[in-house]
């Protein structure tokens, strides 16, 4: 048997974090990843925004982490030079009527640590950028756009210089208890074999609900059900005549159709939120973007960029945020199940880390390592 000082579960964003924290701690870490190559879930398919940390409740770990984490990852950006720009974003109020609202998450924003906005009234934002239709915006200078599969790769660097591995084609398929931390039966190119390990974080994105059910020994409590929320991605033919992201206030389980940038300037729109029904396993997960859904980007689209040209819009791609409630329930916070929590030593189920969790990356590891007390 096989045995390590610690086994991170998920090799995209957030399970590299971990893995490089613990190897940099000094600890023998082990990624494991189930897919050919890294960051091929929800790392890969999102908007690439390095967040400011604007949306999230007041002292939740959304907010605490995304705060803490973004001016942790433009610092990593920097001294590993991974590709990123600091480009900001103008959240809009496209009416009258949703002033109070820009002025509730102006405060939000303030309560959270965000200290940097400013207040733009519709000629100030316009002068900013003359295609934009809005009553008043937020400017965000603080949010900016990163290469995250560049981002991925140096994480990949830092654990492998600091002695950690990475296991590709490795599909954990059990844990429990062992006298000195966990056994894990894991397949690895298609050969069955146990590891043992002292501490184990599952990070295992949209997987990582089906894992906490596969852990002996852990309670129902801890074992939340899966939820799967879709956001489509439309491109824009042409260039876009912005220079900054562009946002609609938030909705219920999401942001609102908006208009970021890609590091060469491309701009793509999205995501929407499309709830899915009748998914036993991220397995069963259709990523194909149904055309017709352009309608409504097109209306969502217009109320903030009324040039918008017909026939513009091309799907692009998809990604599923790894909800942990239901489209009926508010909203949940990460959940970053330790042993002060479900009471078993030396394991972290992350949770739900959806939206911000790129940005939060390297903050979650911080915190990983934390309540691992290591």
């Amino acid at each position: 048997m096989d045995k390590v000082d610690a086994v991170v579960i998920g090799a995209g964003v957030v399970g590299l974090a971990v893995g490089r924290a613990l190897a940099r701690r000094g600890l023998e870490a082990l990624v494991l990843e189930r897919e050919t190559s890294i960051g091929t879930g929800v790392s890969a398919r999102n908007s690439e925004v390095i967040h400011a940390g604007l949306y999230y409740p007041t002292d939740s770990l959304k907010a605490r982490l995304c705060v803490s984490g973004r001016k942790l990852l433009y610092a990593h950006c920097m001294t590993h030079n991974v590709a990123h720009k600091r480009c900001g974003k103008l959240l809009v109020a496209t009416g009258p009527e949703q002033l109070d609202s820009l002025r509730a998450l102006a405060a939000k924003a303030a309560a959270n640590g965000v200290d940097d906005l400013r207040w733009l009234t519709r000629s100030e934002a316009m002068a900013l950028e003359p295609e934009l239709e809005c009553e008043a915006a937020l400017l965000s200078p603080s949010t900016g756009i990163v290469d995250s599969h560049a981002l991925m790769l140096s994480l990949q660097g830092d654990l492998e210089q600091g002695g950690g591995m990475l296991a590709l084609c490795s599909t954990v398929q059990r844990l429990r208890q062992a006298v000195s931390g966990w056994e894990l039966d894991v397949l690895a190119d298609g050969l069955e074999m146990t590891l043992q390990a002292g501490l184990v974080i599952n990070a295992a994105g949209l997987w990582a609900p089906g894992l906490a059910q596969q852990t002996a020994g852990l309670g129902a409590a801890h074992r939340p059900q899966a939820h799967y929320s879709k956001g489509n991605y439309f491109s824009l033919a042409g260039r876009a005549p912005f220079g900054r992201l562009i946002y609609p206030l938030p909705q219920t389980a999401g942001l609102g159709v908006h208009l970021t940038l890609d590091l060469a300037g491309q701009a793509r729109f999205g995501p929407d939120v499309q709830w899915i029904e009748d998914v036993e396993s991220p397995a069963q997960l259709d990523y194909q973007v149904d055309p017709v859904r352009s309608e409504v980007f097109y209306a969502a689209v217009r109320r903030y960029w009324p040039g918008l040209p017909d026939d513009s819009l091309q799907p692009a791609y998809s990604g599923v945020r790894p909800k942990i409630n239901a489209a009926s329930e508010p909203a949940a916070d990460f959940r970053m199940d330790g042993p002060a929590i479900h009471g078993l030593p030396g394991l972290v189920n992350l949770l739900g880390i959806e939206s911000p969790g790129l940005t939060s990356c390297l903050a979650i590891a911080d915190e990983v390592l934390f309540r691992l007390d290591c």
